[in-house]
C-alpha cells in the first residue's frame, strides 16, 4: 500500500508506504549498484536507476479505504529515482574529479529536465542522505530524486518567504542573505567565481554549510557551462571539508533547493527563488550527535548547540587541510 494522507493540522500531506516494508536485506557481499550485479550497466560513469520501493510512483495504486470526507487520502503519484555516482563501491562525492562530478551535475539536469514534463510533478528535490548516522543501509556512494505531486510544507515556506521579501524590498532575499554573508566574512568558508558556502546565520546544524550561487538562477537548468563546473567545484570541496574535519567519513544529509515545476501559483518564481543546497550534517563534535528531540521535533523549535562564527573556523581549516593550501 502506498498513499497520500492529508494532515490538518499542518495543511500538507504525509506520504505513507508500507510497501517499502518489503525492502530485502541485501546479503553483505552483494550490492545492486556495482557494475557485476547484473542490475545496472557493466559499464558507466553515472547512472539513473528506478528506485525498486518507491513511495511515489507514476503507476499508483488506488488508496485504502481508510479515510473520509475529513480523512483526506490521495494516489501516491509522483517518481523515485536512486541516482548513482560512480561505479566504484567504495567512492565518495570528494574523491570523485572534477569531469566526472560535471557528469553528475549534467545528469541531475536531464532528469530536472525529463521529470518537469510531466504536469502532475510540482517539485523536484534532489537530495543525499551519506552515513549510518541518518539510517542509510546503502553505503555505494549515490544519492536520490523525489519528484513530488504536491509542494512539501518546508519549501512551501521558504517559497511564501521568499516571495514575501521580493514583493516588499523588491529584491531576493538569498541574494540578501548572499551579500550578508559575504560583507561579514567569518562564516564564509570556500568560494570560487560562481558560488559560496557559508554556515548561514541562523543555521541550526553545527556544520549545516549553505552551497549558493552569485548570480540569481532559480534552477539547474539555467547553470552556464561554467557555472556546472564552479557547482562541481564547490561540491567536491564542501564535502571534502566535512571528511578531512574529523578525518573519517562525515555524515550528512544534502538537499539541492530549487524553483518549484508545473505550478502557476507561484508565478514567478524565477524573480524571487535563489537555487541553492543546503546541508544538514548531524555531528556537534567529533564524536558527538546532534539529535532533534521533543523541542525540535514537536515544536519545531530549531536550536544549534554550538556558536555558528566557532564551528565555521573549524570548516575553514578542514578546507584548508583538503586543499593543502
Amino acid at each position: 500500500m502506498a498513499e497520500l494522507r492529508w494532515n490538518p493540522l499542518l495543511r500538507d500531506w504525509t506520504m505513507v508506504a508500507s510497501n517499502r516494508q518489503n525492502r530485502p536485506d541485501m546479503p553483505k557481499d552483494f550490492c545492486p549498484f556495482c557494475p557485476d550485479s547484473g542490475r545496472v550497466p557493466e559499464d558507466y560513469d553515472v547512472y539513473k536507476y528506478d528506485n525498486d520501493f518507491p513511495v511515489l510512483s507514476q503507476e499508483p495504486p488506488i488508496p485504502d479505504e481508510v479515510g473520509s470526507s475529513f480523512y483526506k487520502t490521495r494516489q501516491s503519484y509522483g517518481k523515485c529515482e536512486v541516482i548513482l555516482y560512480s561505479p566504484d563501491h567504495h567512492a565518495s562525492l570528494c574523491e570523485l574529479g572534477i569531469d566526472h562530478i560535471e557528469k553528475l551535475v549534467e545528469l541531475w539536469i536531464e532528469r530536472f529536465q525529463e521529470l518537469s514534463r510531466d504536469e502532475k510533478i510540482k517539485y523536484i528535490f534532489i537530495f543525499e542522505n551519506r552515513g549510518k548516522e541518518v539510517g542509510v543501509t546503502m553505503p555505494h556512494p549515490h544519492g536520490q530524486i523525489y519528484a513530488y505531486p504536491f509542494m512539501p510544507l518546508k519549501l512551501k515556506t521558504e517559497l511564501d518567504s521568499a516571495r514575501e521579501y521580493f514583493d516588499e524590498n523588491k529584491e531576493c532575499l538569498f541574494c540578501r542573505i548572499n551579500r550578508e554573508e559575504k560583507d561579514f566574512k567569518d562564516r564564509v568558508i570556500v568560494e570560487n567565481e560562481d558560488f559560496i558556502a557559508y554556515l548561514p546565520f541562523f543555521t541550526d546544524y553545527p556544520y549545516g554549510i549553505y552551497i549558493s550561487s552569485k548570480r540569481h538562477l532559480s534552477n539547474l537548468l539555467e547553470l552556464t557551462d561554467g557555472e556546472k563546473r564552479s557547482f562541481a567545484k564547490i561540491l567536491k570541496d564542501v564535502t571534502g571539508t566535512f571528511d578531512t574535519l574529523f578525518n573519517k567519513r562525515f555524515p550528512y544529509m544534502m538537499a539541492i533547493h530549487q524553483g518549484p515545476v508545473n505550478s502557476p501559483e507561484y508565478g514567478n518564481h524565477d524573480e524571487y527563488y535563489h537555487f541553492h543546497v543546503e546541508f544538514y550534517p548531524p555531528m556537534r563534535g567529533e564524536n558527538s550527535i546532534k539529535y532533534n528531540a521533543s523541542s525540535e521535533t514537536g515544536a519545531w523549535a530549531a536550536a544549534n548547540p554550538r556558536s555558528v562564527e566557532d564551528t565555521a573556523v573549524e570548516l575553514r581549516e578542514a578546507y584548508e587541510r583538503f586543499t593543502g593550501r
